[in-house]
């Protein structure tokens, strides 16, 4: 069989690398087309030649690969879309973390809820609203759009809204599953488990071995005599405790997207630990990147002196992707956690959220069955992010200054840290210096630089 499928942001080398390896194990695949684009040119060159290497490695002559720094043309025909792009790189990451951090509002990462979060949104979603036009106009009827970017949620809603069919895809769910079945002490494949929520903040309902279901207590105490996930996982713990659930997202994102944990240094170093960034350091990802600048020049000559991954079963990741496309090519069923417009699957969470819940793939599509009710207090936690989300999708959308200072309000953590007045000046700060990425915002810039001057 053969269709297109084109990869946008695909300068993320070891990401890319890892999806394509991912889909050319599927045997069926054999002569299908695969284009990647990138503003980056030098880290286009790149990864063409690490894909080149590993297409002769794997014998995988007959796929016809191209790169291309224009979005139309990868775009032309293709049946399915991955966006893995992140708008403004590592220059307009550093203000999402750096200037909510002068307010007081400490970050771990910043890409999802939260100050950082917010204005991350901000410059994803035109850029979505045109990829996704642009989707309509050259791609296959009907294609498939898979985002990768954060904020994830956000950038789906903004997609979905666009009439484009999209999935938004993440690999927490997998990675909790992988935490528990060893605190646990199984294998991955011997713990069932449902997790339902939105993108982040999505909870394990039901984890079960041979017919036992886990109760709360059991999963606390697996947790606390573990050597290291007592030491690492406290938020994540703590919430358990008093909700009841386990969150998928690593203690330091979870601690951003809630009120009580952040709130100052004594409060970090109680729930925090140092053992790597993402259990909760205070800029924790924007360090990592800063450190890992140079990554891909400093360690690309020794990848092209390697020997390429094999195109194996066993070789192949957790990640969605390539198994929603063998899925719907081949008849073959796959069930992955999605994030998709809700429209009454959850209960008790709003239609026109973008929720992440159980879904299964075959050749007919995707199958979005109705779960029911979350348990009331993961729930709660999740509408106060979802009415964060709703209000700054709009923001971007229509580049509405006041809408986008009320997601500021409404958000947890800055709400917890800031009065209204300094988060109206901390918005527009980041306004101001994220400039060049918010051409929505064109007119509010403007007048703000006339009031500042």
């Amino acid at each position: 069989m053969s269709f297109k499928v084109a990869f946008i942001g695909a300068g993320s080398i070891g990401f890319t690398r890892k999806l394509i390896q991912d889909l050319l194990t599927v045997p069926e695949f054999s002569d299908i087309e695969i284009c990647l684009m990138d503003i980056n040119s030098r880290n286009l060159e790149m990864v063409e030649k690490l894909i080149r290497k590993d297409l002769i490695s794997n014998n995988r002559k007959n796929i016809k690969f191209a790169t291309t720094t224009s979005r139309k043309e990868a775009l032309q025909k293709a049946r399915y879309i991955l966006n893995v792009v992140r708008i403004g790189g590592l220059e307009a990451f550093r203000h999402d973390v750096e200037i909510p951090l002068k307010y007081g509002i400490d970050q771990c990462v910043g890409d999802t809820v939260c100050a950082g979060g917010i204005m991350y949104g901000q410059r994803v979603i035109p850029f979505m609203s045109d990829l996704c036009r642009d989707i309509k106009d050259l791609a296959e009827e009907d294609a498939l759009l898979l985002n990768y970017s954060n904020p994830n949620a956000m950038v789906t809603w903004a997609a979905e809204a666009s009439g484009v069919r999209v999935l938004g895809l993440c690999h927490g769910v997998q990675n909790g599953h992988l935490q528990l079945a060893d605190a646990l002490g199984l294998k991955p494949e011997e713990l069932d488990y449902s997790c339902v929520g939105i993108n982040h903040m999505t909870w394990y309902t039901r984890l079960e071995h041979k017919g036992h279901a886990y109760t709360k207590e059991e999963l606390i105490d697996a947790l606390e005599n573990h050597e290291e996930y007592s030491r690492q996982e406290k938020v994540r713990i703590d919430i358990l405790k008093r909700f009841g659930y386990y969150s998928t997202e690593s203690n330091g994102h979870l601690s951003e997207y809630l009120p009580w944990y952040r709130k100052n240094k004594e409060e970090i170093n109680k729930w925090i630990s140092e053992d790597e960034w993402i259990h909760g350091r205070t800029a924790g990802y924007l360090n990592y990147c800063r450190e890992r600048r140079n990554w891909f020049e400093e360690d690309f000559p020794r990848w092209l002196e390697e020997e390429s991954p094999v195109y194996s079963e066993e070789n192949r990741s957790v990640e969605h992707g390539s198994r929603i496309i063998e899925a719907l090519e081949t008849g073959r069923i796959y069930r992955g956690h999605f994030n998709v417009r809700n429209k009454g699957a959850i209960g008790n969470l709003p239609a026109d959220a973008i929720v992440e819940l159980p879904c299964y793939v075959d050749k007919s599509g995707i199958q979005t069955p109705l779960y029911g009710d979350l348990p009331d207090g993961p729930a709660a936690l999740c509408q106060s992010n979802i009415a964060v989300q709703r209000l700054a999708v709009k923001a971007a959308q229509t580049g509405d200054i006041f809408l986008l200072k009320q997601a500021m309000l409404l958000d947890p953590l800055s709400g917890a840290m800031c009065t209204p007045a300094e988060l109206d000046a901390m918005t527009h700060e980041m306004l101001l210096a994220a400039e060049e990425w918010l051409p929505q915002y064109a007119k509010a810039i403007h007048d703000l630089k006339e009031i500042i001057e």
